[in-house]
């Protein structure tokens, strides 16, 4: 798929876009400014900044060459895709690996014009593999508050569980996420992720419980190669504010009405759907039936490089399938803003400068 992301330089808002003219969508899309609420930290990690790591540590199985790595994440279904994953996550070794990872991933999300991204965060991951738990933070706050002054995005961050490493990962994930010595400051949700299958919900609730006490909003993924069950799960026992893909709240309507009224967001990631095998083509993606039930959608680009996309390709795809004009992406970026977890303030600048911008493209 076409990159449209700028070449060069991150501006820190766009120039007010010469007047259209005509649908010239990914014209728009690059220049939109954005909101992403489902992008993990490893999986946005570059071709070239994995090579570079890669090269680090050359006992990896990881190749270095950049066509190689191609078919490296070429993936046959979810559980290599997760294999995949975990030898990148191996990678990441040392406090300067975790600041160099977090200031690129930052730099390209701004390239996005993505103002504001919610960075889903596996600490256990690094920590496990003998990172000092405050190197590990102080790196990631030292990145994400250099990112905000260099190029103007605000990251904030989601310690997720990974849920293939079981209740001592959930605990660590917990500890991490609650304890004043240790939090780091961006820190606004508590999420779980990796495989579904063989990984019940409802063990995880009291460290959704604990992190919810400590102010905490409950994002863990959930139907995405499992059935609606496990998004029931994770509303019912971990009280999801929103559901990380939810692809298959398609099959049941009790679910769809239920998300509906509650205003509960999917962030919905179709490439990622169909590079990990959840779903068999991008005309088969639920997003439409999503869309008729009223459920509130957003779009996101889960592990960009390894899945051959970014945000801005999330966005053409979303105005594909849904037949989207300029106005219809304008109001997905509102919604990404409004089911975020931004400060009101925030919400309020970002739909703003969302509607200035599509105002001043649409003006003949």
């Amino acid at each position: 798929m076409t990159d449209h992301r700028t070449a060069q330089g991150v501006p820190v808002t766009p120039a007010v876009p010469a007047a259209s003219g005509g649908r010239d969508l990914p014209a728009f899309i690059a220049g939109l400014p954005k909101a992403e609420l489902h992008v993990h930290h490893v999986g946005s990690a570059s071709p070239r900044i994995v090579s570079e790591l890669a090269a680090r540590h050359p006992d990896s199985k990881v190749p270095t060459d950049l066509e190689a790595l191609a078919d490296y994440f070429t993936f046959t279904d979810f559980a290599h895709f997760v294999q995949v994953y975990l030898s990148v996550v191996d990678l990441i070794r040392t406090p300067e690996d975790v600041r160099l990872l977090t200031f690129e991933v930052a730099r390209d999300l701004a390239r996005q014009q993505v103002r504001y991204a919610e960075l889903t965060i596996t600490p256990f991951s690094s920590t496990r593999r003998g990172i000092d738990e405050l190197a590990f933070m102080a790196a990631i706050e030292d990145a994400r508050k250099a990112a905000e002054a260099e190029f103007g995005t605000v990251l904030r961050w989601c310690f997720d569980i990974p849920g293939e490493a079981g209740l001592e990962a959930a605990e660590e994930t917990a500890r991490l996420a609650t304890e004043d010595r240790v939090r780091p400051e961006g820190l606004v949700s508590f999420g779980l992720g990796g495989p579904e299958i063989g990984v019940p919900r409802p063990q995880f609730k009291p460290y959704f419980d604990r992190a919810i006490a400590a102010g905490l909003h409950s994002v863990p993924h959930a139907g995405e190669t499992t059935g609606p069950e496990t998004i029931w799960d994770a509303l019912t026992e971990l009280r999801a504010e929103r559901i990380g893909h939810g692809t298959s709240a398609a099959g049941d309507p009790k679910l769809l009405a239920h998300l509906a009224e509650r205003g509960i967001a999917l962030e919905v990631c179709p490439t990622s759907n169909i590079a990990t095998r959840a779903v068999r083509t991008l005309d088969e993606h639920p997003v439409r039936e999503f869309v008729r039930a009223g459920v509130r959608v957003t779009i996101n680009s889960d592990d960009p490089p390894m899945f051959g996309t970014d945000l801005n390709t999330e966005y053409a795809v979303a105005a594909r399938l849904l037949d989207l004009d300029e106005r219809g992406l304008a109001a997905l970026a509102r919604d990404a803003v409004e089911a975020s977890f931004l400060d009101a303030p925030g919400k309020a600048r970002l739909s703003a400068e969302i509607d200035t911008y599509t105002s001043a493209w649409l003006t003949p």
